[in-house]
């Protein structure tokens, strides 16, 4: 494979740290042309086989596969261009602004025989798939509550009158799409569609910095809390009719999980000796698109089908602007 990264921020950085470890024949990055000293020295830092400074120039070359790591309202444009041009697309969470704008570049993709992912490293986890596989022996669901909350230094600049793209509601910005868009993956690849979704959010500004998102499955319910505006010790639990799973940490991070029956039995899982919580997706991705399997890429656009319906319902309950164009223009 050989891939672009698009943007040179956090995510795109542990991307680079963890393709090392993985059989790509070649791999660039675009970055800012005012900023081509910082890029240099990102190519030099990592192994990359060079960059570029323009999009097209990028499209234009034999790179086969684009990693799109730009803010959230970036996402819908720079890979619809990528998809059009007949390259492989892997989008940061959440995918897209809106659910139309999902829904027209898988349409893109379909037309184009390319595939398209969403990068959500919760679904590719050893830990959270042996979760997965051993669900039933809770018995019947009955409460699911996920937490990740993490206090963010851009909430002190935004409660100073500086407005970043996280806390942003026209650049689908909120504690909603940045951390509790995690919880709402795990909880739609465990169970699927909910009937019901309600958003209780804390609005400030016009963007929700924290809220309490619940999910009614008619027999169960799950509560996705996520926040930016203030922290606690995180912990997610599985409650079932024998007994409850415990994950000590957000799911996005989980290397394993404690299955505690009624009777007092406890069993454990840990992955020993983890890879990079990025290496399971990234690995999974290679494999799709070289074995061609669209099966397996129909099933996960599936899910962030519904978590794009999801989180536009809450915002929308909540008055957060999410109307946005299916044609953005480009500021990078």
């Amino acid at each position: 494979m050989k891939i672009g990264i698009l943007g040179t921020g956090m995510m795109a950085n542990l991307v680079m740290e963890t393709i090392k470890k993985l059989d790509f024949s070649y791999v660039t990055v675009l970055g800012r042309r005012e900023s081509e000293d910082k890029v240099k020295a990102l190519c030099r830092e990592n192994g990359l086989d060079g960059y570029f400074l323009d999009y097209d120039q990028m499209l234009d070359s034999d790179v086969d596969t684009i990693y799109v790591a730009l803010p959230n309202h970036l996402h819908y444009e720079f890979t619809r261009r990528a998809l059009t041009r007949g390259k492989h697309v892997i989008i940061e969470k959440p995918a897209t602004a809106n659910a139309e704008q999902f829904k027209d570049l898988v349409r893109t993709a379909r037309i184009k025989g390319v595939m398209l992912f969403e990068a959500m490293n919760i679904h590719y986890l050893p830990a959270y798939q042996a979760l997965k596989e051993q669900l039933w022996r809770i018995g019947n669901p009955k409460i699911v509550s996920f937490n990740y909350s993490q206090y963010s230094s851009r909430y002190d600049a935004f409660r100073d009158g500086q407005i970043l793209p996280a806390f942003d509601p026209m650049k689908a910005g909120g504690a909603l799409m940045d951390l509790n868009v995690y919880n709402i993956h795990a909880i739609v690849g465990l169970f699927g569609k909910p009937w019901e979704v309600k958003y209780e959010a804390n609005m400030e500004r016009g963007i929700d910095t924290s809220g309490v998102l619940t999910l009614d499955y008619g027999d169960f319910k799950a509560v996705a809390i996520g926040a930016k505006d203030c922290k606690a010790p995180v912990r997610c639990t599985i409650q079932g009719t024998n007994g409850c799973f415990v994950v000590p940490k957000p799911m996005s991070q989980m290397e394993g999980y404690e299955l505690q029956f009624n009777n007092g039995e406890t069993v454990g899982y840990k992955v020993e000796n983890p890879e990079n919580r990025l290496y399971y997706e990234f690995a999974e991705f290679q494999r799709i698109i070289q074995e061609n399997d669209w099966e397996k890429e129909k099933e996960l656009l599936g899910i962030s089908g519904i978590v794009s319906e999801i989180l536009e319902e809450a915002r929308i309950q909540n008055g957060i602007f999410t109307r946005f164009p299916l044609m953005l223009p480009v500021a990078f």
